[in-house]
């Protein structure tokens, strides 16, 4: 299983926990995204705001290309 399948996975588990509740989806979204912005901080160094711009700006402009950035990212994980 990939990273990414990973995240998706535990995105459908918050989905999940929500029950019947309502914006369940967009609930358990915003949580990764909170912890995704806070690690970007603090990992990303210099520029880290930059990036989510950039992929912000793709989703609005370009939602193939980004896309197509997903599906990369879903292939075969690496062998270690």
């Amino acid at each position: 299983m990939t990273p990414l399948e990973r995240v998706e996975g535990l995105y459908q588990e918050l989905v999940d926990g929500y029950g019947d509740g309502e914006e369940r989806e967009l609930r358990a979204a915003s949580k990764l995204l909170l912890i995704a912005l806070l690690k970007l901080k603090h990992h990303g160094g210099f520029g880290w705001q930059a990036l989510v711009e950039d992929y912000i700006l793709m989703l609005a402009n370009d939602p193939q290309r980004y896309e197509r950035i997903l599906q990369a990212n879903r292939g075969e994980q690496k062998p270690a």
